[in-house]
């Protein structure tokens, strides 16, 4: 079935009212305050629940935190965590060397910033920075070693022990008995 196409009227068939409907959609845009962001010279306000790049945090001493337990790597759901264990043979030196991880990976390009590495450490060896602009001129830059994570992260200064907090948080909803105090 072929539907006959009705012609154009002459106000159809002149270009200005529809260049002059675009102008007046433009002047009315061009008033209105701006939203964009000029980026590199103003920075996104970060809000309080925003879960960013995870890093490596060392202790008040300057010693890595971590014990390699793997339960980052286990919880992961893309895989971006890799950690080799430190082995039969730990290396002498300071802190929990017998723990110490040999290798420790995050790819950058597989994370998918769910902070389940954060909640799942029980040492609080990783925290989740306020970082967003992560970026690189190769796949491989975007992998982090374990010494780049370090320098990231910092020394984390609080002692945060959020297990102690959600102990005290379940005695006060009567869910668990209250924490020992420890000196």
């Amino acid at each position: 079935m072929i539907i006959p196409r009705r012609p154009l009227s002459l106000w159809e068939r002149l270009y200005l009212p529809a260049v002059w409907g675009g102008f007046k959609i433009t002047l009315r845009h061009f008033f209105k305050k701006k939203v964009t962001m000029q980026y590199p010279e103003e920075r996104w306000t970060v809000p309080a629940g925003y879960r960013g790049a995870p890093y490596l945090v060392r202790d008040q001493d300057g010693r890595t935190k971590c014990v390699s337990c793997q339960l980052c790597e286990f919880i992961c759901p893309p895989k971006a965590i890799r950690i080799t264990p430190p082995g039969p043979q730990p290396n002498p030196g300071v802190g929990n060397v017998e723990k110490l991880p040999q290798e420790f990976e995050i790819n950058m390009l597989r994370c998918i910033f769910c902070g389940y590495c954060q909640e799942v450490c029980p040492e609080e060896a990783i925290f989740l920075m306020k970082d967003y602009s992560l970026s690189g001129h190769s796949r491989a830059e975007m992998i982090y070693d374990k010494e780049r994570l370090l320098a990231l992260g910092g020394t984390h200064q609080d002692q945060h022990q959020k297990w102690k907090q959600k102990a005290r948080e379940a005695a006060a909803q009567g869910i668990a008995p209250a924490p020992e105090a420890t000196p």
